[in-house]
């Protein structure tokens, strides 16, 4: 109930122009986001590679409503790779396709991803795809695998959201063409008959996608993090979740996984303890580092993670 309802918020339109016009808000936000500019979010990628840790920066945005508005988030995308690059810092990056276009035209979001996958492609970085609620799934996996053949690329990859009972089928294709995907547990409120409603059937079937990856990765020749840090390993297990980063380590480890060929993924400002902790064992770590004005959706939607969160805001409401 708790998470569904904040979900809920994350997407009304009322609770996002009351909350965004508290400054309080903001101040709680900036635990979760680099800042409001990608010179802020250059900032903290410096700052996590100085810890030996790298970086995939995202301009926060979804659902964009208009050509012009996907051609603007087109155009920050290869100012962002333009910037990684000019900053010599080790990060990649992360777009969604709704923000550049998919949402309006299929063939306008193909048109605008190809143009920042060949820029990424010219700087030597690596672009991962997120990806967003159940209606766009299919769509966004027949972009990626369409992206990958006209590109004949191998610096892109997707993500799998471990609560969708397609996502086991969707990892065996993907994994035919040794595709590097992140896995998540999934962040949206989805219905009953697409994604799994209790969290302990998430884990289970997180742990199972888990296996799969790394039983594939070790059947592809255990590829490594590129030396740079851009191009991850093709196991991106991305949680904050004890147990389940447990069963990774031990899974791989019993198959004879190196280390370099299983990265963790977790979120900026979240766990820093444990990033630090399996960066000083051997593991590739890659944070999440958001940047932007439209932190609202995303802010709300970590709220809905963790109830601590809340408690975070709530304490800086009495601050203000």
């Amino acid at each position: 109930m708790y998470r569904s309802f904040m979900i809920y918020l994350s997407e009304a339109g009322w609770a996002r122009g009351m909350v965004t016009n508290w400054n309080f808000a903001w101040r709680t936000a900036k635990r979760f986001v680099a800042g409001e500019k990608l010179e802020d979010a250059i900032q903290a990628i410096k700052d996590l590679n100085d810890k030996g840790i790298n970086a995939t920066l995202d301009h926060l945005g979804e659902n964009t409503t208009s050509p012009a508005k996907a051609q603007k988030a087109t155009d920050t995308a290869i100012e962002i790779l333009e910037a990684i690059d000019h900053a010599g810092v080790s990060s990649n990056l992360s777009v969604k396709l709704t923000q550049i276009g998919l949402a309006l035209d299929e063939e306008l979001c193909a048109q605008n991803l190809h143009k920042i996958v060949e820029t990424a492609m010219k700087h030597g970085t690596f672009v991962r795809i997120d990806m967003e609620d159940s209606p766009w799934v299919e769509t966004t996996l027949n972009l990626y695998r369409r992206m990958r053949a006209d590109c004949s690329c191998e610096n892109l990859g997707v993500v799998i959201q471990a609560y969708m009972y397609r996502s086991a089928n969707d990892i065996t294709h993907l994994m035919q063409d040794q595709s590097r995907v992140r896995l998540c547990k999934g962040a949206y409120k989805e219905p009953a008959h697409v994604a799994f409603p209790k969290k302990k059937d998430v884990d289970t079937n997180f742990d199972q996608l888990t296996k799969q990856l790394v039983d594939a990765s070790f059947a592809s020749g255990s590829p490594h993090i590129s030396s740079d840090g851009k191009i991850p390993p093709i196991p991106a297990i991305a949680t904050h979740d004890d147990q389940r980063i447990l069963f990774a380590k031990n899974y791989a480890k019993k198959i004879g996984l190196p280390e370099k060929a299983l990265e963790f993924q977790m979120l900026h400002g979240i766990r820093r303890d444990l990033q630090e902790q399996l960066s000083s064992e051997g593991y590739p770590v890659r944070v999440y580092v958001p940047y932007g004005t439209e932190w609202y959706p995303y802010f709300t939607r970590r709220l809905a993670e963790r109830p601590a969160n809340v408690w975070f805001f709530i304490s800086n409401f009495f601050r203000r």
